[in-house]
């Protein structure tokens, strides 16, 4: 317990009146409570020398931090007044909970009792607020392990967490401190919160609005009345900080329609006995509706004057809104900040006529110094290299400050993907008001991947898979990724590598190297395998901010192999029609690319678009393209809610003659007689390799169908089981609501979703009425073990013998 000092000499000396130390002199045996017995008091006038100091009760400080702040030394004189300067000066260290003097002849006694040292400090119950903030906020406060305790610091410390959790809404809450004596003085502090419920919100009453509804101003509020999504977007829950910030968008509600003299006149907040619901009534005093007289831009507006104006959105004649004031003072700022004017200013001067309800706008223009920038510092950036980040850059250091160059270098950090979040903030320059540095901070994320997997069964034996990805590969901002699997059915060891910037200007070059051996009945598709080889060689071209072009050029062999009675007999009369089963090619790419999302990991806003064409070259062994397009756009429709519209087209065909040749073959596909014409019948091969169909269903596709299980289908030779076999025409779409998650994280994004789509034999056969689609919700989280991607979806137009699978997720390892 924490004791006032100037009563504590009041005791210290009635102390040393009644309970003297043998073979010792206490303070107040005579008048003179330093004199010796026997002494004259008016010849030592109160006070004597000290000849030499001992410090008694000293555990775990030492010595010399005592002398360090005791106001006495050896040779000075000690009287009633430095005895209490003493004192005080040890206390307000904070290291003593009492402190005496006494005095052994010409010695001064110093005993003291040491605070107790905090060992452990112990949280428990809290879930509203993060243990580490907890532990932060403790430690600010002076309640930390290794610390000296202090009692009063831990009652403040609960008085102050009774508070916050009070302005959560959670006036049940329960704090016991609890405090546990150990040997060698020291103490094991345990704080033990027990929440309870937040107080819901059980109705909202607005007294004054006349010209609005309850309903249509209270839509925009953070806090609501208890409803059937509370559970999820906890609306419901009073606080005190969002119910302030309520109320000022009550205000700007009225100053956006023109009701300048509006006012705010009461706020109650009643809360039940049982301390469970909320109510919550406001007064409100709308006033009249102003409109615009007139509007001029005044000051020195740097550009010329009539370019300033055009940023102005409110004009004459207009009902008045404050709101149109923000946006057309922000929009001149912005384009002052392009131009070096970091801190200029726009200061919209209204002139409010009562009588005829106008208001005259004046925007004053303060463009400030023009800024330079002296260096762009980062920070945050353990792994990746300062070069790759400043390579991004599109503010330099040396040139003229310029708000747009700064948030296109922030955007393009966030397009990396290296990043979990980046932030910028400007520092001025000390003693110089026109220089700035200008800081990026970023906090790093997992930007690759190590998946092993082992395991067995009687269908595919031992199985083991081997993948390493690494997309900014030992911080060199370069691609690599490394991948062996194999098993009976399939053996497969993949190598790429990308440098983004083989040259300065941002040229892009890649390689990409692969062996193969697939049996695709275990992807749901047809029963044949394939043994590939191919070498490739990527170059990409940035031609604006967003935009790139790519292109490709490789070499390919594919050997495909079929089974008579397994494999579908249309796919054995396209390879019976060619005469080989291995294809060689010479196969090139070329495509066009447009990136202008704000965030590669968690988008908000911004499209993402790709078209490429792909061909195999003349003199291949079959002389095919395709055309792909994607397409994807993200909508922000609110601070928590992000709509992403999404579509995906692909069509191939062959360019070169069809082939057909002339088969005898019996019912059970035996060589014939060619004299017996009921067998004799003409195959061809023409179209898009069915090797080369695009596949639709699964979770990146249209999810609730079985991956690869759209489209046509076909059976092979005496069966009558259907096998997927793709098609020459996709046709892919797709509408996802991202929502706020319970989840307090960045990484993580709930979102309720319509796909629809399939794939058809050609484009002639494409018909609406085959379209599948499902509706479902999805979780997308990167999580410390890898990105997962859970889904679970109800086909909502499905036909018979489609194959389902409503819940399906993708995962894999990270580090």
């Amino acid at each position: 317990m924490t004791r006032n000092p100037n009563r504590r000499l009041l005791a210290l000396a009635l102390a040393a009146a009644l309970a003297p130390a043998a073979g010792s002199t206490a303070w107040a045996q005579t008048a003179d409570p330093f004199a010796l017995p026997g002494q004259d008091a008016a010849a030592t006038a109160g006070s004597f020398v000290v000849g030499d100091i001992r410090i008694d009760g000293l555990q775990r400080i030492s010595a010399g931090t005592v002398f360090t702040y005791l106001p006495v030394e050896r040779g000075d004189t000690m009287d009633s007044a430095r005895a209490g300067e003493a004192i005080r000066a040890l206390y307000k260290t904070g290291f003593f909970e009492d402190v005496r003097l006494d005095r052994q002849g010409d010695i001064l006694v110093v005993t003291v009792a040491e605070r107790p040292a905090i060992n452990k400090l112990t949280l428990s119950g809290n879930k509203d607020i993060k243990t580490e903030d907890l532990l932060k906020g403790l430690k600010e406060a002076g309640l930390a392990e290794g610390d000296t305790f202090d009692r009063l610091a831990l009652d403040r410390v609960t008085q102050e967490l009774t508070r916050q959790y009070n302005n959560r809404g959670k006036y049940n809450v329960e704090i016991t401190p609890t405090v546990s004596r150990l040997d060698r003085n020291r103490v094991d502090v345990t704080i033990a919160i027990k929440e309870g419920k937040a107080a819901k919100i059980r109705h909202i009453n607005l007294i004054g609005n006349e010209k609005f509804g309850d309903e249509e101003i209270l839509a925009g509020w953070e806090s609501r009345e208890h409803n059937w999504l509370s559970w999820y977007r906890r609306d419901d829950q009073y606080s005190r900080e969002k119910l302030s910030g309520d109320l000022e968008k009550l205000n700007s509600w009225y100053l956006d329609r023109g009701y300048v003299d509006v006012s705010i006149d009461s706020t109650q907040v009643a809360i039940s006995p049982d301390r469970q619901d909320m109510f919550i009534t406001a007064g409100v005093t709308e006033g009249d509706q102003y409109k615009v007289s007139s509007v001029q831009v005044s000051g020195d507006t740097v550009l010329p004057k009539e370019q300033i104006e055009r940023l102005v959105l409110v004009k004459p004649e207009q009902i008045f809104s404050r709101r149109l004031l923000e946006i057309s003072s922000d929009a001149i700022v912005a384009t002052l900040s392009n131009v070096g004017y970091a801190f200029a200013q726009v200061n919209p001067i209204p002139d409010v006529d009562r009588e005829n309800k106008t208001v005259a706008i004046n925007m004053q223009v303060v463009p400030g110094p023009r800024v330079n920038v002296r260096r762009i510092v980062l920070r945050g950036n353990t792994r990746t290299s300062d070069e790759v980040i400043r390579r991004e850059m599109r503010q330099f250091e040396g040139s003229w400050y310029s708000q747009a160059a700064i948030d296109r270098s922030k955007i393009r950090l966030q397009q990396l993907g290296y990043f979990e979040t980046v932030d910028v903030e400007t520092q001025p320059v000390p003693g110089s008001n026109d220089e700035v540095d200008v800081v990026f901070n970023v906090k790093e994320t997992t930007s690759g991947s190590f998946v092993f997997g082992l395991g067995y069964s009687q269908l595919s034996g031992l199985t083991t898979q081997i993948q390493l990805s690494q997309t900014n590969f030992l911080g060199s901002g370069n691609r690599v990724s490394v991948q062996a699997q194999r098993n009976d059915y399939l053996q497969r060891y993949d190598f790429s590598f990308v440098n983004p910037y083989f040259t300065d200007s941002g040229v892009s070059l890649g390689y990409n190297l692969w062996w193969r051996e697939w049996d695709y009945s275990d992807f749901n598709t047809a029963q044949y395998s394939s043994t590939s080889g191919a070498g490739q060689v990527v170059l990409g071209l940035p031609i604006t901010e967003t935009d790139t072009v790519t292109a490709m050029l490789g070499i390919d062999s594919n050997e495909i192999l079929t089974y008579r009675g397994s494999t579908p007999e249309s796919l054995i009369d396209y390879i019976d029609a060619l005469g080989r089963r291995t294809f060689h090619s010479w196969r090139a790419e070329i495509g066009w690319g447009r990136n202008s999302l704000d965030s590669y990991l968690t988008p908000t806003r911004g499209m993402q678009q790709r078209i490429w064409l792909e061909a195999t070259l003349p003199g291949s062994t079959v002389e095919f393209y395709k055309l792909n397009y994607n397409i994807s756009k993200f909508w922000p429709l609110s601070r928590h809610f992000v709509l992403n519209t999404r579509a995906e087209l692909g069509y191939g065909d062959s360019y070169g003659d069809a082939v057909s040749r002339h088969l005898c073959t019996t019912s059970t596909g035996d060589a014939c007689n060619p004299s017996a014409p009921d067998y004799l019948r003409t195959i061809t091969a023409d179209g898009l390799p069915f090797f080369e169909n695009f596949y639709a269903g699964g979770v990146r596709s249209v999810r609730g169908f079985t991956d690869n299980t759209l489209g046509p289908r076909d059976t092979a030779l005496g069966s009558s089981y259907q096998q997927s076999i793709g098609g020459a025409f996709k046709t892919i779409g797709s509408l996802e609501m991202y929502f706020p998650t319970l989840l307090d994280t960045p990484a993580a994004r709930v979102s309720a979703f319509v796909d629809v789509g399939n794939v058809y034999k050609d484009y002639d056969s494409w018909d609406a009425k085959e379209l599948r689609a499902s509706t479902g919700v999805a979780l997308m989280w990167r999580s410390p073990m890898g990105p997962i991607s859970i889904s679970y979806a109800f086909p909502i137009k499905k036909e018979d013998g489609d194959e389902l699978e409503r819940l399906q997720f993708t995962f894999g390892g990270t580090f």
